[in-house]
């Protein structure tokens, strides 16, 4: 009986840790389940994307109010067309804005920082930031310093 009590107890531990286990996975990887929010859209051409990725996190002033939706290329220009869902409660960015990609720490994951402008007007879902910075490329600095260009 004793066996089998323990049997049980060790268990239900083991089903405990699996799923802290589950919970911890998908909070580190963004895909855990969130409240839905309301967004509304908005675009940034880069001449490159580095290694920003889709889910990758959008912020002004250190504050995280949305989150990249999708990469495509646009075929026309050959820049990078980045669709940023922006929270609905922040409906307020001004209009010459500019969406800049950092990254955290030296080596850290890219993001896409917003700049604040100071014009009245605010960007309306489906516009477009007029101005942008691309990611800085390491590999190519390194490459440009090394060869004295």
């Amino acid at each position: 009986m004793t066996q089998r009590t323990t049997e049980i107890i060790v268990g239900l531990f083991m089903i405990a840790g699996l799923a802290a286990l589950l919970v911890l996975a998908l909070q580190v990887s963004g895909l855990s389940p969130k409240a839905a929010q309301s967004t509304y859209t908005v675009y940034a051409n880069f001449n490159d994307t580095g290694g920003l990725t889709p889910r990758g996190r959008v912020s002004m002033a250190g504050v995280t109010i949305g989150t990249i939706e999708s990469i495509t290329l646009n075929k026309e220009t050959f820049q990078a067309r980045v669709a940023l869902a922006i929270h609905g409660d922040v409906d307020n960015v001004p209009a010459d804005s500019s969406a800049v990609i950092r990254t955290s720490g030296l080596l850290g994951e890219q993001y896409i920082d917003i700049s604040v402008g100071g014009e009245m007007a605010s960007l309306k879902p489906g516009d477009t930031f007029y101005s942008t910075q691309s990611a800085m490329n390491l590999e190519r600095l390194i490459s440009n310093f090394a060869s004295g260009r």
